[in-house]
């Protein structure tokens, strides 16, 4: 884990259906998968599931590679552009899937160079003052930032700023200062808390709402994967 960003390395953990709060590139490691969507199927080894798309993954394999790229750096669009083919909004069949499954398959797995390969060296531009809203939601998940104190930051409406933010990140306000609070419950695991005081201190309301709304992004509640992963979280 990183600013913005997190990878997943191990098992397939037998997932119910969700909707990410970012974009997700999921590698099958050890065999294809298949991806539900919008009532239809399709068997692929990657796919980029973009924030707020409901879907269904069940792995063949034993092992997943997720790695969920920031709506609001640069490496999403390069990362979407990598994709090869398309259904329902969703990315498939990266131009890099051999690469990125033999580095996956090394002992001394490099999440940051797993994202500089699935998301290659190109960079597009993303509105400076989006850019700005998103690193303060990162850099204090807990604090007030309202939506109208980071729009009038930006000497923008509360309604254009709202706009402007789903436009460059395809997600929500919302959603992804949610997501700035999951990955302060990661970092705060990472270093030893337990879910309930991570869940206060990344500012959600209850320990119900993390589990709530960790559910509703990745599957699965967090104390079915956090306590027994091993987080490394990267300044």
């Amino acid at each position: 884990m990183w600013p913005g960003h997190a990878v997943y390395r191990g098992p397939s953990l037998q997932l119910d259906a969700h909707s990410g709060s970012v974009h997700c590139l999921a590698v099958g490691l050890d065999a294809p998968f298949t991806l539900y969507v919008d009532g239809i199927s399709k068997v692929v080894r990657t796919a980029l599931i973009p924030p707020r798309r409901a879907h269904r993954l069940v792995a063949r394999g034993a092992r997943m590679l997720f790695c969920y790229i920031d709506p609001t750096s640069p490496h999403a669009k390069s990362c979407r552009d990598r994709m090869t083919a398309s259904a329902a909004a969703i990315g498939l069949a990266h131009s890099n899937e051999h690469d990125l499954l033999t580095l996956a398959a090394q002992a001394e797995f490099d999440p940051v160079a797993a994202i500089e390969l699935a998301c290659g060296s190109r960079r597009s531009a993303v509105d400076p003052r989006i850019a700005e809203a998103a690193a303060a939601l990162l850099a204090h998940p807990a604090g007030a930032n309202s939506a109208g104190e980071l729009a009038a930051a930006a000497h923008l409406s509360t309604s254009r700023f709202l706009h402007l933010f789903a436009a460059q990140s395809g997600t929500s306000f919302r959603r992804y200062r949610l997501w700035a609070r999951i990955l302060s419950v990661g970092r705060a695991v990472a270093k030893g808390a337990d879910l309930t005081t991570a869940a206060i201190e990344a500012g959600f309301a209850s320990p119900s709402h993390l589990t709530d709304t960790f559910h509703t992004m990745f599957g699965l509640p967090p104390s079915r994967l956090l306590p027994g992963t091993r987080l490394v979280v990267l300044d």
